[in-house]
């Protein structure tokens, strides 16, 4: 019988990013020149001119070329957010919007996924339409829902849905990116019978006109975000249900970066400017890291057909015709570019990290040799101040930044009294393959994914004012209230009938006891906190891979790791803010404590996109 373990070192042959497993077509990522590219610093997002309180943006997502491999390589077909009325804005990943705690910021997100002629285009990547999706074809009765067939499909070509969510965001469900209220674009050739929203699209659109007085047009949904919550790190991506892999990997993801208000620092106690600032020397830059593969012709490579395994596919076995059940790419790219290099002054710099990989955990370190045998010796810390949900109660000194997918660590490096021409490097160890929270397992492949950027030390321009990290008194940290209820949950591989076909999902359970009983997207709802409860939620993981979960509407707090074998390990130094992703562990519960304020259905899900694309999500709701 094949095991899990060999099942995905034979797929992964396929797909992770060692040199020797490259499919055939695949640009090799050892071919890509390293550090001849300067690291694109994402500009601000130019919101529209003042009408009523608060910021208002008109963002379009859209096709176009950019150059994502080295000047004189092939550019790379993309899509992207960007303002509708600024066509140079668009880009992968996004610009950035700055948010001011306590100032609503209201969007307008439009599907643009249209030719010149205005008519759809079809997906960049191969869609699987076995999967439970957002299903167009299905119309008004049949949407989000898993077709039947009667043949094994190939891919889906018609016209994409999106929906974008706010990560980390404390919003009303009707501003939240649900996975069902997902819309097509307006195109001339939509087919006849496809349905052009999700399910919950029109309840959503209505309650937002009933508390807005702002009607969705056809393509478009609108959002407030009222950004009543503490300065953060938040990012924007696409959400519609059974693609989300498909979109992000395509280029919908961006920075919302939170500041102001009584729980931020004056400014000058940390280094800056920020991106939004006047001229172009940054000393605050975010930094999103994804993993991508490329073809010869410089596209985007995704599998298009399933690994390690030949059929029989659906209808004819449970086992889906293009879905993996994770992928790892053979290229690191680092703000839209691959292997860049950053100019850095002898002084401090605050990076605000987002891991914006599918499904890659990174293992990030600051080293002097980018290939030095691993594990490699770091030669700078990081001093972490803040996590997904802002500051941190005290900055932590680290030597390395452990950061599964959709996880933010907002630290300062520190380059001071450095001479020039001194240079640095970002390395990852983490695997080319599944996270199992391993020390000893097998790190990334030091001649490509596990190199990711490169600093170079210049001279100083100007003095820095900013206060050392070790000397930083971090803003007042509130910690969630206690709690009044607790509710057992768990994480479940799903394996194929067909002997050797490996998994076919992962997916969510309710526990009682010892027993896990599985609950699917469709299944009616089983975790509702009443409105101003606070609860612990018990996130047992009975699979043999790390998960990061999710909790949209909540920042949480980790309470402890329970080991299936006994005893009790508390939160990381850097998990002791208010976080709303985390890493489960295999055989261990993972306890957290959340505050739950706002009424509305949101949901709960891992954020390995590949697994949250196919079962690995659930339906919550709020009173």
């Amino acid at each position: 019988m094949i095991t899990r373990r060999r099942f995905l070192q034979a797929g992964a042959a396929a797909l992770l990013a060692g040199r020797r497993f490259l499919p055939a077509g695949i640009l090799d990522p050892a071919s890509v020149a390293k550090y001849v590219t300067p690291l694109t610093v994402p500009p601000m997002m130019p919101a529209l001119p003042a009408d009523g309180p608060g910021d208002h943006y008109l963002i379009g997502v859209r096709r176009f070329r950019q150059q994502i491999l080295p000047s004189g390589s092939p550019p790379t077909t993309v899509w992207g957010y960007g303002s509708v009325r600024h066509p140079r804005t668009f880009n992968s990943p996004g610009f950035t919007v700055e948010a001011t705690a306590g100032r609503p910021v209201r969007i307008e997100w439009v599907n643009e996924l249209v030719d010149r002629d205005g008519n759809h285009l079809e997906h960049l990547l191969p869609v699987d339409p076995t999967l439970h999706w957002a299903n167009p074809p299905g119309g008004a009765e049949r949407r989000d829902s898993r077709p039947a067939f009667t043949a094994t499909p190939g891919r889906y070509r018609g016209p994409v849905p999106i929906v974008t969510h706010l990560h980390g965001g404390h919003s009303d469900d009707e501003s939240d990116g649900y996975p069902e209220a997902w819309y097509l674009p307006v195109a001339k050739d939509i087919p006849s019978g496809y349905a052009t929203e999700g399910t919950w699209y029109a309840t959503f659109r209505d309650k937002f006109a009933a508390a807005y007085g702002t009607r969705w047009a056809p393509g478009t949904a609108v959002a407030h975000y009222a950004n009543d919550q503490r300065p953060a790190t938040l990012w924007y991506h696409d959400h519609a249900l059974g693609i989300t892999r498909l979109n992000v990997y395509a280029g919908l993801a961006g920075f919302y970066l939170l500041r102001g208000g009584p729980e931020d620092l004056p400014a000058g106690v940390l280094p800056g400017p920020s991106p939004g600032a006047n001229g172009t020397r940054h000393h605050e830059i975010p930094v999103v890291v994804q993993d991508r593969s490329f073809a010869a012709d410089g596209s985007l490579y995704y599998p298009g057909r399933r690994r390690g395994f030949t059929g029989p596919y659906v209808p004819h076995s449970d086992v889906p015709p293009i879905w993996n059940p994770e992928f790892f790419a053979a290229a690191m790219t680092v703000n839209g570019s691959t292997w860049p290099y950053l100019d850095v002054e002898p002084r401090r710099y605050r990076l605000r990290f987002l891991n914006g990989c599918n499904g890659r955990v990174l293992d990030l370190k600051i080293v002097t040799d980018p290939v030095a045998r691993r594990p490699a010796p770091p030669v700078l810390p990081f001093w972490q101040i803040g996590s997904d949900g802002g500051y941190l109660p005290a900055p932590v000194r680290l030597d390395r930044l452990l950061m599964a997918p959709a996880e933010r660590a907002d630290v300062i490096v520190d380059f001071t009294g450095l001479r020039a021409g001194t240079e640095f490097y970002l390395i990852n160890e983490g695997p080319d393959g599944p996270f199992q929270g391993d020390p000893r397992a097998a790190p990334a492949d030091p001649e490509t994914t596990g190199q990711v950027m490169k600093f170079v030390v210049g001279r100083l321009t100007g003095p820095d004012r900013t206060v050392p990290p070790d000397r930083l008194t971090l803003p007042r940290f509130t910690p969630v209230g206690a709690a009044t209820a607790t509710r057992s949950l768990g994480l479940v591989e799903k394996r194929s009938t067909v002997r050797g076909a490996g998994p076919v999902a992962n997916v969510l359970a309710t526990v009682v006891g010892d027993r896990a009983t599985v609950r699917m997207w469709s299944d009616p709802v089983t975790e509702n906190p009443a409105v101003g409860s606070v609860e612990i939620w018990e996130i047992r993981n009975l699979t043999a891979d790390a998960h990061p979960i999710h909790i949209h509407e909540v920042q949480f707090q980790v309470v402890d790791r329970r080991p299936f074998t006994g005893g009790v390990l508390p939160p990381e130094p850097w998990e002791r803010g208010l976080k709303d992703t985390v890493i489960a562990y295999p055989r261990q519960v993972t306890r957290v404590r959340a505050s739950f304020d706002r009424a509305g259905r949101f949901v709960w899900h891992c954020h390995l996109l590949e697994h949250e694309d196919n079962e690995m999500m659930r339906p919550y709701v709020i009173g």
